[in-house]
């Protein structure tokens, strides 16, 4: 499915004052006419967790049976509108309930701007959202996957260890962050001297920005859109945050072998933001016996949202076939995941 981005944003600029930000990346078009004009069906929510009030979206497809559920979760500074849309508006088009929420600190959740001190509750506030929906009456009986981009993957996987056994049927990752690359590593000496406050520095946003977007995004069209977001972060990384991705990468690096359900991993080896050995090394040390490993040479870190459309629509026609087939094959199978 050809995915709509009016060509009237190639002279979108960066530049432009508060006023004439067009309210979605496709510019003024009613949000209920876009979305119909994708196939999909939209609604948006809030959910109160025991951590914080977060807002959720649906994307559902408009003319076709649905498949299995689909639970997702976007990157550091972004949140689940703009152009993350993309991802939830493919799936949904291939028969997939698709339910994502903005992390905590994101978005339109509740906390400080991408303040992510405590990345347990950051992954719980979500995941008790999404297994809301999973154990509902209209879903229970569906295969359900959880799916995670960047440091969306990260918390993606926090959430599969916090989850019950058999809960979910398996795990996508796009460009996930579990290994951080050693230039994008927060200084131990910056750690050590802002730790010496006493957790009173943990949410400065005090700590040097790598500009990650140009890291990420190859396609320059598709980099003014994405900077364009309205919702983006785009102050320097909090303390506490760094503390935390650096102590949680870590942990979930000595713990892969606990992963055991089918995964879909994919990364571009030409990644400047999250290290191709984050996939590579899930790959290996998981104890799953369906594990799937995609490297896209020269790709960048943004695989769907920002890479030129031939490379993106590969990426995604690989996921396609692989969730199609785990839904074939695993349908009405309560014993292919655990979270030990």
């Amino acid at each position: 499915m050809a995915f709509i981005i009016p060509q009237s944003y190639s002279y979108y600029s960066t530049e432009m004052a508060p006023s004439e930000v067009p309210p979605n990346f496709w510019g003024h078009m009613p949000e209920e006419d876009y979305y119909a004009s994708q196939g999909v069906r939209n609604t948006k929510s809030h959910f109160q967790t025991p951590h914080g009030n977060i807002f959720t979206q649906s994307f559902l497809p408009l003319s076709q049976d649905i498949k299995a559920t689909v639970f997702m979760t976007h990157g550091y500074g972004s949140d689940t509108g703009w152009l993350f849309q993309k991802i939830c508006i493919n799936f949904a088009t291939w028969g997939y309930a698709v339910f994502a929420a903005d992390l905590l600190g994101h978005g339109r959740s509740d906390g400080l701007r991408c303040y992510l001190g405590d990345m347990e509750k950051v992954a719980a506030a979500s995941l008790s959202f999404f297994l809301d929906v999973r154990r509902s009456e209209a879903y229970a009986q569906l295969p359900a996957f959880l799916f995670g981009e960047s440091m969306g993957g990260l918390a993606t996987l926090l959430m599969y260890f916090q989850s019950p056994a058999d809960t979910w049927t398996g795990l996508m990752f796009s460009a996930p962050l579990f290994v951080i690359p050693d230039d994008m590593k927060p200084s131990r000496l910056h750690l050590f001297v802002y730790g010496l406050l006493f957790g009173l520095a943990d949410t400065w946003a005090a700590m040097p920005d790598n500009k990650m977007v140009g890291k990420a995004i190859r396609d320059p069209h598709k980099l003014k859109i994405i900077a364009s977001n309205p919702r983006r972060y785009t102050g320097p990384p909090r303390v506490g945050t760094m503390r935390e991705l650096l102590r949680v990468t870590h942990y979930v690096q000595d713990n892969f072998s606990r992963v055991t359900a089918p995964f879909f991993t994919a990364h571009g080896t030409s990644d400047g933001v999250t290290c191709p050995s984050s996939s590579k090394l899930l790959y290996e040390k998981a104890s799953s016996q369906d594990k799937t490993l995609k490297l896209y040479e020269g790709m960048y870190h943004s695989l769907i949202q920002g890479e030129p459309d031939d490379s993106a629509n590969l990426v995604l026609g690989d996921m396609r076939d692989w969730i199609n087939e785990r839904v074939s094959r695993y349908a009405g199978s309560t014993n292919v995941s655990h979270s030990n």
